[in-house]
């Protein structure tokens, strides 16, 4: 038995044992995959402060994202297709973050429908949408969500147009698999994998297959998901989104200033620095990055997330005390799924939190409420001397 004491432990078994498509979708970004890159290095960058002859008796790192309480402010990222990194995956990684007491939310492009991950477990999720032409589908999926009891719409604003990562148009990424004779070959050696998904009858993106008009199955999707992302997206049809559902929202793939107040001006519970993992618009600045332009446009009239490049407890701890109020993981939870299901994603939210933990304690903090700049030492050219 693997002893598993950081998240590339649990990267390691992943690669093993989730075929090599998954695997990939997973592990890159879109074109050079410069920002994919970026937005764990620059995390390097900053360094820590050791404190000592501090009491560090009673800590918490419990703190609430949008009214709610977490047991440390790190929530589950929507990733599409999760549900073909291990069978039920989305089902399993909700039950785990449930388990762990942070938020999990679902996309709109999972496996497991809203309603399957809702059955299976007790306490609210979030759920991811993209924007898309047809009104009509997007009405009926916020109604769904209602009806689940998801506690808060994230509303993904960074995928009008998709992004070109080159390993997944190589290996024919669809759900189920293309079985071209190379994809054949690598399933052949994942025999687990394999048997999880022929036990379970969660192969087709549940949320879409049967619900949007001519989309009876997998052989339809290609066609309408190409044409259905909303090109004309504007803050207006945000408006209006966030009218429809009633509840709280929040807006991700902010990376820009402007736009972080325009979020404001909508009425976003939230927003959530992120450039979609590096999986966009290549060449753009690292969330860590741009979060001080952001938090300095918008201060505290609205909670600032951050998500991409998040691997590690001390990544946390460094974007709360560069101003975040909140972090998402998703490749970190994603490797330990593929790993070991939903056991995996209980340990990734163990490693991280523990790392959080213990590097809050020897930087002299006792609270994640505690944490800001006093904690780091950056340099001073972090951010970029840009003309």
């Amino acid at each position: 038995m693997a002893i598993i004491t950081e998240i590339n432990d649990l990267k390691r078994i992943y690669e093993r044992r989730v075929p090599r498509m998954f695997y990939d979708y997973t592990e890159s970004g879109s074109w050079t995959e410069q920002t994919f890159r970026e937005n764990t290095s620059d995390f390097d960058q900053l360094r820590l402060r050791q404190r000592v002859a501090v009491d560090m008796t009673g800590r918490s790192t419990a703190s609430q994202m949008i009214g709610q309480d977490v047991a440390m402010p790190v929530a589950l990222a929507p990733v599409g297709l999760t549900g073909m990194q291990h069978a039920d995956g989305e089902i399993k990684a909700a039950k785990a973050a449930e388990e762990f007491g942070v938020p999990f939310t679902l996309s709109t492009m999972s496996i497991c429908s809203i309603e399957k991950v809702a059955e299976k477990t007790d306490k609210p999720f979030w759920f991811q949408m993209y924007t898309m032409k047809d009104q009509d589908y997007i009405r009926r999926l916020l109604e769904r969500a209602k009806a689940a009891k998801c506690s808060a719409l994230v509303i993904t604003l960074d995928l009008q147009i998709l992004g070109q990562r080159h390993k997944d148009l190589k290996n024919g990424l669809s759900a189920p698999p293309k079985l071209t004779a190379k994809t054949i070959a690598n399933l052949m050696t994942k025999w687990t994998w394999g048997l999880q998904m022929l036990a379970t009858k969660n192969r087709e993106f549940g949320n879409v297959v049967g619900h949007a008009d001519g989309v009876s199955d997998a052989a339809n999707l290609g066609a309408w998901t190409a044409e259905q992302f909303d090109h004309s997206l504007d803050w207006n049809k945000i408006a209006k989104i966030k009218e429809m559902w009633g509840g709280k929202v929040i807006l991700k793939g902010i990376l820009d200033a402007e736009d972080a107040k325009m979020a404001l001006k909508v009425g976003a519970d939230a927003i959530i620095v992120s450039n979609h993992g590096g999986r966009q618009l290549d060449g753009a600045m690292s969330s860590i990055k741009m979060l001080p332009s952001i938090l300095e446009a918008v201060g505290d009239q609205i909670e600032v997330h951050l998500d991409s490049g998040i691997r590690s407890g001390q990544d946390v701890l460094k974007a709360l005390a560069m101003g975040a109020t909140g972090t998402y993981i998703g490749r970190a939870y994603i490797y330990g799924l593929g790993a070991m299901g939903q056991k995996g994603v209980k340990t990734a939210l163990d490693v991280i939190h523990k790392e959080l933990d213990t590097s809050m304690a020897l930087c002299g903090k006792r609270n994640v409420s505690e944490l800001d700049k006093s904690v780091l030492m950056i340099p001073e050219d972090f951010t970029g001397r840009w003309a």
